[in-house]
């Protein structure tokens, strides 16, 4: 593919950049054969083994952990500690420490330790310092080689004979897989990532065809007004990379100014991965950035998969569900979320026994929300669900709900948009079921309680992925004097809410990543973020850990209390997914 291509040409040009004495780069184009295996060959099985615990031979990967527990390797992989790019993390109190070839075939300074490899990567250069001899500690291990890195993996003895923590595996690995699993840690976060220089760091975002103007520049202005303030920073950090003490270079030497790039993406959804390749083509980025969408997210997610390039919080209600997908960060599952959490609940409440009827319209947000209840109430070992969709837009009358609905009480799922549910509401249908339970979702109300008759409220559910009312208050005066702050219009404030957390977090990001400019790094560091509740006024809680790829993992069930307002009120606690 031709991005891949140029994501392989970008490293590899850095790579001819390095200084002498810098750690060793296996070469892109090596020709020669590792264990009997080409370099693509090799690489592929060495990641195999890193991430999955699964040797060349198709086999598992054979350990012991704890000096004498047999364990196999697919339970315990090195990904699950060290992470996808090599770079470590941080649980608690045990540091996993970074092992790639930048890092394993240089000594390990101490804590606080000047690294004279690191200040080569920032806007200045800090080779004229000369490091005084009382601050030149003492390495906490020599540099590894391809004998004592094997020794490691083997029996957990370090090139200083210090043995590593009981908790890592010993491998018994034969010299053949030894040498591929090395050669594959010899690749792994050696250049830094497209869209990098040393003075810039390059970013998009993406804005498809059907997005109002009025959110669009909800999502835009929000995003654009904090790159615009990190930006003004740029003196004095330029300043301190070039004359910033030397215990601090790698820190001060790791600033760039950002850049934000626009992505349009107009005509038909089969042409926008053409259109996304030639953006990138045109001028590589390191991620994308927000972005909104009117319909599925699923074309750009695929681009970002494909190219690997990570996607951080885009504002899309259909994002997609999947459990092994890697590159793009959402806010939650968006509409198919509401789906999960209605079965949840359902699983646990008095009407679980009966039958439940989904109402919907093929081809519409509903659908996405019935596919969510489906697979969940699947896997929750539930039966007698059945799925209603009207043929055409002006298919649910009175006659068409009586002749589709069975003559006892049922749990009904209305996943209908507004006007569809005035109509079903008020078609008195439901009069003769006084205890039948009926269920709705607030993102397809677009906030339009009132369509929900006073007289049918104990009757209606709804299924709510948002702060109650009284905490969005609450929250969203933050936001609503950081937008008058900078002179932006309050235009749509949940999506205004979105961008303003987008932009809170990413300088702590870029802060954890210092000079380590790997995409997959960059995705880890939101990993490593501690969960959230200050910055965010739309959600109750965003959560973080490892490969999670929705931060919103739950969903209230609420009901309207009485009175004209009707506000929301729980039926018990989040519903978490």
């Amino acid at each position: 593919m031709v991005l891949r291509a140029l994501n392989t040409l970008f490293p590899l040009l850095t790579t001819l950049m390095i200084v002498a004495g810098s750690a060793p780069v296996v070469s892109q184009i090596a020709e020669h054969q590792v264990a009997g295996l080409d370099h693509e060959e090799a690489l592929r099985f060495g990641e195999r083994m890193y991430r999955e615990g699964i040797l060349p031979s198709g086999q598992p990967m054979q350990a012991m952990v704890a000096g004498d527990v047999p364990m196999d390797g697919r339970m315990f992989t090195c990904v699950n500690c060290h992470q996808r790019s090599g770079l470590g993390s941080i649980e608690g109190s045990v540091i996993t420490w970074p092992i790639g070839a930048n890092d394993l075939y240089e000594p390990r300074r101490r804590t606080g330790a000047w690294n004279s490899d690191k200040t080569r990567q920032g806007p200045g250069s800090a080779q004229r310092w000369s490091l005084p001899k009382q601050y030149r500690a003492e390495d906490a291990r020599p540099a590894f080689d391809d004998e004592s890195l094997a020794r490691l993996l083997r029996t957990g003895m370090d090139p200083g004979d210090h043995e590593v923590l009981p908790a890592m595996p010993h491998y018994t690995l034969s010299d053949k897989d030894m040498e591929v699993l090395i050669y594959y840690l010899k690749n792994l976060s050696v250049e830094i990532d497209p869209g990098v220089d040393d003075r810039t760091l390059r970013f998009a975002t993406v804005v498809t065809e059907g997005v109002s103007e009025q959110d669009r520049n909800a999502m835009l202005l929000v995003l654009q007004k904090y790159i615009e303030v990190h930006n003004t920073q740029t003196r004095p950090h330029s300043r301190r990379a070039k004359r910033g003490p030397f215990y601090k270079t790698e820190k001060f030497g790791s600033y760039r100014k950002l850049e934000l790039d626009v992505w349009e993406l107009k005509g038909s959804e089969k042409t926008w991965k053409k259109q996304l390749e030639n953006y990138y083509l045109n001028k590589p980025v390191f991620a994308l950035l927000g972005g909104i969408g009117s319909g599925s997210w699923e074309p750009i997610h695929r681009f970002c998969e494909e190219n690997e390039i990570p996607n951080i919080f885009p504002v899309t209600d259909q994002p997609v569900v999947s459990d092994s997908d890697w590159y793009t960060l959402y806010f939650s599952k968006g509409l198919y979320q509401e789906g999960e959490a209605a079965a949840r609940f359902l699983r646990q409440s008095e009407q679980n026994t009966r039958e439940v009827v989904q109402i919907f319209r093929p081809g519409s947000k509903g659908e996405e929300i019935a596919r969510g209840f489906e697979k969940t109430w699947k896997e929750l070992g539930k039966t007698g669900l059945v799925n209603k969709m009207p043929e055409s837009a002006d298919e649910i009358t009175t006659k068409w709900l009586g002749k589709n609905l069975p003559n006892y009480p049922v749990t009904v799922l209305l996943w209908l948009e507004n006007g569809d549910i005035e109509h079903v509401l008020n078609s008195g249908i439901f009069e003769k079921f006084s205890d039948t339970a009926l269920f709705l979702s607030t993102s397809m109300l677009s906030g339009k309680k009132d369509v929900v008759p006073q007289n049918m409220r104990d009757l209606v559910y709804l299924t709510h992925p948002y702060s109650l009312p009284e905490e969005y208050k609450v929250k969203t005066k933050v936001l609503k004097k950081w937008l008058k702050t900078r002179g932006i219009p309050e235009i749509n404030l949940d999506i205004q809410a979105k961008m303003y957390f987008l932009g809170w977090m990413l300088p702590g990001v870029l802060r954890h990543m210092r000079s380590e400019f790997y995409r997959d790094y960059f995705l880890e560091s939101f990993d490593m973020m501690i969960d959230q509740t200050y910055a965010v006024a739309i959600y109750p809680r965003l959560s973080f850990g490892p490969g999670q790829r929705y931060a919103a993992k739950g969903c209230f069930i609420t009901q309207l209390s009485g009175g004209e307002e009707g506000e929301h009120k729980m039926v018990g606690d989040w519903v978490i997914n």
